[in-house]
């Protein structure tokens, strides 16, 4: 559909529903998200000329001599908020940032994620994801701060009476649906507070936009609620952390699921087994982009069902990589280790970039390993040629800086910059001083 015929379907509906102002969104290359606000009568101006921003003033973003960036709207992306009222009722569009040239921006991390996925439409294939999206609901202390005291003592699955925290998830979930997103199931997760709401599999540059919104909802419903949302991996030490699980699979043009064979003993095609290859070939690299924060690593140890082993299997859920149960259209590779607090238009982008290296370059992966491997020894876990992940995000820092791959992904301009956001991340908390260290220490040593 031609951009004008789609700019003025937008407009005809923000006249018949009343819209008063629109929202023109994008992420930095941390993951939060910018948003400028214009009357929506102003809007086809945004359309037509882009909204003009300093670049340089976004964390990570460009530097003053490339500062003069504009944000354009997708029109494909227009929704309206559910939950805004009449009198400030507002939409939103994500946009895509162009350099001064009229180029699309190579730090706008949505064009990473597209670039990428063109790889994969040129091989004739489309990259679907489902992402399994889990949060915390806190309360608030008496000055109004956010706590991280859960509002609910439920635990996996739980039946919980109608409180506020199922009453945001519910809220949530229906908000979704009028947005035009399909969920599939919400439940509670394993800790209490914890929350999950998973989407239906789709293309993953609508996945990723998708997710932008959900996460201004959760938290915009939870503050409706008396509640603070948070997608912080680790909020609450001796508990298990929130993740993002993302599962994966390719389309043909046919929209057959090319991950399946019939033929298989695991109903696990060839290119299906080499792009598992390519996952656990690179898992060490992409780590720090799909587990992006210091408090991410404190997700990711033994014992609270996270992944910390590079390792793959079909029923083990100690691994990094499964293939859950369910074949033909549902055959997936479900990875483990990436958490909602990043961002996910570069988390997708590097693992669709780790399967396609394996399945050009035909990477085989290992056997499988359906035992438990928290509960090997080092030398058992030697012996079978697991290896674990970065232990924190400094590691983690350290092989994207000396990788190639990751250059080639990102681009050069993002691997630079991503790696100056978090160098700096990391050597600010190592000069931290924690609680638990004046605890242990001041009064022994």
């Amino acid at each position: 559909m031609q951009r004008e015929h789609l700019a003025e379907e937008v407009m005809t509906r923000i006249r018949e529903e009343k819209v008063k102002f629109v929202e023109l969104q994008f992420m930095d290359i941390q993951g939060m998200v910018k948003t400028v606000s214009i009357p929506a009568a102003h809007l086809p101006h945004a359309i037509e000329d882009g909204i003009l921003f300093d670049g340089s003033s976004i964390l990570g973003y460009a530097t003053i001599d490339e500062s003069d960036l504009r944000a354009y709207p997708d029109l494909n992306t227009f929704l309206i908020y559910p939950w805004s009222n009449n009198s400030i009722k507002t939409g939103s569009m994500i946009c895509d940032i162009y350099d001064s040239d009229g180029n699309w921006f190579q730090g706008d991390p949505r064009y990473v994620l597209k670039k990428t996925m063109d790889r994969a439409k040129d091989m004739g294939y489309s990259f679907n994801v489902g992402p399994e999206f889990e949060f915390f609901l806190f309360r608030h202390d008496e000055n109004g701060d956010p706590t991280n005291i859960p509002d609910d003592s439920g635990g996996y699955f739980d039946l919980m009476p109608l409180d506020k925290a199922e009453k945001v998830r519910k809220e949530c979930s229906l908000y979704f649906e009028d947005m035009g997103f399909e969920v599939e199931a919400s439940h509670h997760e394993v800790s209490a507070g914890q929350h999950e709401i998973d989407l239906r599999y789709g293309e993953a540059l609508r996945m990723a936009d998708q997710i932008l919104t959900l996460k201004h909802c959760i938290k915009t419903v939870a503050k409706l609620n008396s509640l603070h949302a948070t997608f912080m991996p680790k909020p609450i030490t001796g508990v298990n952390g929130t993740g993002m699980h993302i599962h994966q699979s390719f389309m043909d043009e046919n929209g057959r699921n090319v991950f399946y064979d019939p033929d298989d003993p695991h109903g696990m095609s060839d290119l299906m087994r080499h792009y598992t290859g390519g996952i656990l070939e690179h898992a060490n690299e992409v780590c720090g982009v799909l587990a992006s924060w210091v408090n991410s690593y404190k997700r990711l140890v033994p014992g609270y069902e996270a992944p910390v082993y590079i390792s793959w299997a079909h029923l083990n859920r100690s691994v990094l990589a499964r293939v859950p149960a369910g074949r033909g259209k549902g055959t997936r590779l479900e990875v483990r280790n990436p958490d909602p607090a990043g961002n996910p238009y570069l988390q997708f982008a590097v693992l669709l970039a780790s399967g396609l290296d394996g399945i050009e370059n035909k990477i085989e992966p290992p056997e499988p390993v359906e035992d438990d491997i928290f509960s090997m020894s080092h030398k058992e876990r030697d012996g079978k040629g697991i290896h674990s992940l970065p232990a924190n995000l400094g590691h983690a820092i350290s092989y994207i800086e000396e990788s190639d791959f990751m250059k080639d992904v990102l681009g050069e301009h993002l691997h630079k910059h991503y790696l100056h956001v978090k160098k700096e991340d990391w050597n600010d908390y190592r000069q931290q001083v924690t609680d638990w260290e004046i605890k242990k220490y001041l009064a022994t040593l």
